[in-house]
This record gives structure tokens, C-alpha cells and sequence, in this order.
């Protein structure tokens, strides 16, 4: 196979967008639950937000007619799986998908933000 020129291009880091119906109300779920702080927020009224948590960062865009979809916005690893769906249970979190081993790797769950926004997480087994 010949080399392509999109070889010779590195990728950095890939940070998901999420639409969301109130991004005030967004903030606060991935804040207080999830931990993510904002560094950076656009607009006035604000309508784009950056949060991060370690090497973890999503992208909030305000859109009052978001409707959820049914396939997983994203996927995230996290490095104590079990920690973070206590966590998510105890605040009320709608899980998708019950905490369980799966065959190919990956101890995960699936849950839904306020917004419907399903959020696939996982941790190497």
C-alpha cells in the first residue's frame, strides 16, 4: 500500500460536543456529579462551554431544541469504574445499562445527562 499524506499527520486530542436544552443546568450535572470544571464559556448569554477533568473535556453548546438520541453521544474511560456508578447511583443518575464485565475488555456502563445525551463509560479489565 502506498503511504497516503494523511500519514504524515499526527492527531491530538478529540474532545466530544454535546448539544444541550439549558446549559446552565448542564454545567451544573457535569460539575457536581461528574466533577468537570469550566475553563472556558462563550456568548452572552452564554451558548458554549468547555469543562475538563484530567485529560477528559466535552464541549456544551446550547440548543433548545436538542432532542437525545438513542446511539451514545461518547465514550470515556475512567480508572475506577466501580467508584464512579456508586457515584452516579447515589445522585440519581438514569443508567441506560447496568455496570457489567463485557467479552471484549471493558468493565462499563451507560447513562444519560439530564439532556438525554447517553454517555458510554468504561475501565480496562
Amino acid at each position: 500500500m502506498n503511504p497516503s499524506p494523511i500519514d504524515a499527520i499526527t492527531f491530538g486530542r478529540a474532545a466530544p460536543g454535546l448539544a444541550v436544552r439549558d446549559i446552565h443546568a448542564a454545567y451544573l450535572f457535569y460539575s457536581e456529579v461528574l466533577g468537570l470544571q469550566k475553563v472556558f464559556e462563550n456568548g452572552s448569554p452564554v451558548g458554549f462551554m468547555v469543562l475538563k477533568k484530567d485529560a477528559a473535556e466535552i464541549h456544551l453548546s446550547q440548543s433548545k431544541e436538542h432532542r437525545p438520541s438513542t446511539v451514545n453521544a461518547f465514550h470515556m474511560f475512567v480508572d475506577d469504574i466501580d467508584a464512579l456508578y456508586a457515584i452516579c447511583e447515589a445522585a440519581g443518575v438514569r443508567i441506560i445499562k447496568s455496570l457489567k464485565d463485557k467479552d471484549y475488555g471493558l468493565r462499563a456502563f451507560v447513562f444519560a445527562d439530564p439532556d438525554g445525551n447517553r454517555i458510554d463509560v468504561g475501565e480496562r479489565i
